[in-house]
Parts: C-alpha cells; structure tokens; sequence
C-alpha cells in the first residue's frame, strides 16, 4: 500500500470510527468499538475496498497512531477525537506536564483568546507536549500558530487531564487565562 493509499483510508476510517459510523451502516459502543468484519462490509456497500491486510496496515503505520485493535484483532477503534454521541471513551486521568501545546490557524486566533478553547462538537480539545506537533496540526487549517497552555496550574485549580493512547493531551476546555501565544 502506497503512501496516498494509506493516508486516504485513514482519513476514511477516521471520518467512520469517529464521526459519521452512521454512514456505512456501524454502530460503534460507547468505548468506540465496532466489529472489523462490519467495517470491512459497511466500506464495501460504499464502493470502497477494505481488507484485514488494510486496516492493519494503517493501525501499524499510521504516525498519528489514531486506531487501535483490540486484543483478539476482531474490533477496531480511534483512540480519541470522536464526536458521535454514543461514545464516550473512559480515559483514566493524569497529571499534565507544566505546558502543553495546541496547534490552530492564525485565523481562529481572536476567538481563541475571547472564548478559550472548546470542544465544539469533540468531547475534548486536544493538546500535545511538543511544539512540533502542534505546528503539524494548526497547518492543516491555515497559517499555524502554536498555543502554550498552563496545564499543569489548570489541573491544580481542578481541571481533569486525559491522555489517549497515542500521547494525545485531552481535556474537557481551557480558558483564557491559560493560555498565552507561542513565540
């Protein structure tokens, strides 16, 4: 499988496991589980090709490591950034670095520093722990600019912190005066 392959399925399997199961005829549980025969049947009703080979590939290769398997390889899940409403991931909290970082769009910037950070239709904002990362992400929406967040002084004024399997910071908001602008 070529590069343009994989990346095109998982934007695919990110678009079902996350947001639209719905789509294809999946109906994932509240941890995000579903059957990888019915993704591979669902895909199929929609003209797109899916194998076992394939979603493996794309769970072992993906740098974002986004999916997971479960034990016995018959389930397949994203490990954070769902907006369907019938999962809800129960992610253990965790005490956050002092910062963290998220990467947005010079574009969002006013609202951002007006209204925080929300969800919006997530269950959580996501933060990373290295700027570069955030870079990478705010450049798919525009120009990028790096947000440094106080994450650490947040959890210790209550704020709860999760972390996903692949790294992924994950919280409920963070206000503004979290949050100051990367140099």
């Amino acid at each position: 499988m070529n590069k343009k392959q994989l990346n095109e399925t998982s934007k695919f399997l990110s678009f079902v496991l996350r947001h639209e199961p719905q789509t294809i005829g999946l109906q994932l549980d509240a941890e995000g589980w579903t059957d990888i025969n019915s993704l591979i049947t669902g895909a199929a009703k929609e003209g797109r090709v899916l194998d076992r080979a394939i979603i493996q590939s794309v769970v072992n290769n993906s740098d974002k490591k986004r999916f997971s398997l479960s034990d016995d390889g018959l389930r397949i899940r994203a490990v954070q950034g769902h907006s369907a409403p019938d999962v809800n991931l129960q992610h253990i909290e965790k005490e956050p670095p002092e910062f963290l970082y998220h990467g947005t769009a010079t574009r969002f910037l006013e609202s951002i520093l007006q209204q925080g950070l929300i969800a919006g239709s997530r269950h959580h904002v996501h933060l990373s722990q290295e700027t570069l990362t955030a870079i990478a992400v705010g450049q798919r929406y525009g120009k990028p600019v790096v947000l440094k967040i106080e994450s650490l002084r947040m959890y210790q004024q209550g704020f709860k912190f999760f972390q996903a399997e692949n790294s992924v910071w994950l919280t409920e908001a963070v206000p503004v005066d979290f949050i100051s602008k990367q140099n």
